[in-house]
């Protein structure tokens, strides 16, 4: 099979295009015929060297994949061959990820891809879709009629929480740096969007929401607490999901007075049972069109280093460059 791995970490320039062989099916798993896949930071974080487990070798890069099963270990009932399936956490915690045209997958973390949604839509939509999931209701418990903010909505995971909050009823001010993404994050459904690029955005946020916001979602890797804090309402959840090794000041008196609440969200150790309901949300919305994957371009498999270059572009040196998700097929 074609593929895109790794021997040793490194810069974009370390993932090789080529041939490995097909992956065996083990016990428990189910072997899926890839249709697409799509990038995230994480995805980049471990291929630079991030030491959070140990890699096999070759890795076969990437954590999302949507495409069709193609064969299942003895026992599997959760899908049958035929099946569409979509499905993320790959690549993690020591498995092998999905940048090939087949992969061996533990059956528990497949979700059966709606008829009408694309596998380039499902696979764009996985990761971000879980997380955002994960952190507005099981940990923030965003309800009809709060107020959140979430800091970029085009972003992979804020263009998520954006859509899932306006699905439940909430109130969503979001940041865009130009006219053409804030145009963007209004036809996602954004109540108020502030353009980074030229407005105060704690000024702003006062004005539209001067009791301050129920549920603020940060996606900045090094957050300012204090902005935070400050625009927060009472008893206020704040959810962080980037950041592993920042450590900002933190203001404990303002933070505590207002009885606020701040949340971790890594998608990775959620339980298969905790992302499967995430997954059967996320499904409900995808196929009644209330929750759209917003991509910035697809690209061939063998692209996979350009890819990775494009999105530390983006999240590294904030370059800005992308509108949504970079998607990869065959």
């Amino acid at each position: 099979m074609k593929a895109a791995y790794i021997r040793l970490p490194g810069p974009p320039e370390t993932i090789q295009y080529g041939d490995l062989p097909d992956p065996i099916v083990a016990p428990g798993q189910a072997l899926v015929k890839m249709g697409a896949v799509s990038v995230n930071p994480i995805d980049t974080y471990i291929r630079n060297g991030a030491n959070y487990w140990p890699l096999p070798d070759p890795y076969v890069i990437g954590s999302d994949l949507a495409g069709t099963v193609v064969a299942v270990a003895e026992g599997v009932k959760q899908v049958s061959v035929g099946q569409r399936v979509w499905c993320s956490n790959q690549g993690l915690m020591g498995r092998q990820g999905t940048f090939s045209e087949l992969c061996a997958v533990d059956a528990h973390w497949l979700n059966p891809t709606p008829d009408k949604v694309a596998d380039t839509d499902a696979a764009a939509t996985a990761l971000v879709g879980i997380t955002a999931h994960l952190g507005l209701f099981r940990s923030a418990r965003l309800q009809p009629g709060e107020t959140i903010f979430v800091r970029g909505g085009v972003g992979g995971v804020g263009s998520m929480v954006l859509q899932m909050a306006k699905s439940i009823g909430a109130r969503v001010i979001t940041t865009a740096g130009s006219d053409e993404k804030a145009y963007q994050c209004q036809q996602l459904g954004a109540d108020v969007v502030i353009n980074y690029a030229r407005e105060d955005v704690a000024q702003r946020i006062k004005s539209v929401a001067p009791n301050g916001v129920h549920v603020f979602w940060e996606t900045l890797r090094d957050p300012d607490f204090n902005v935070a804090v400050d625009v927060m309402a009472e008893r206020g959840r704040m959810v962080l999901m980037a950041g592993r090794d920042a450590r900002p000041p933190f203001p404990v008196g303002p933070f505590y007075v207002k009885g606020c609440s701040l949340l971790g969200v890594v998608m990775f150790k959620a339980t298969p049972e905790e992302q499967r309901q995430a997954a059967n949300d996320i499904n409900h919305w995808l196929d009644r069109g209330q929750l759209k994957a917003v991509i910035d371009r697809i690209l061939p498999l063998k692209d996979a280093a350009e890819a990775h270059r494009l999105q530390e572009a983006h999240t590294i040196q904030k370059q800005s460059s992308l509108r949504g998700k970079l998607v990869l097929v065959p």
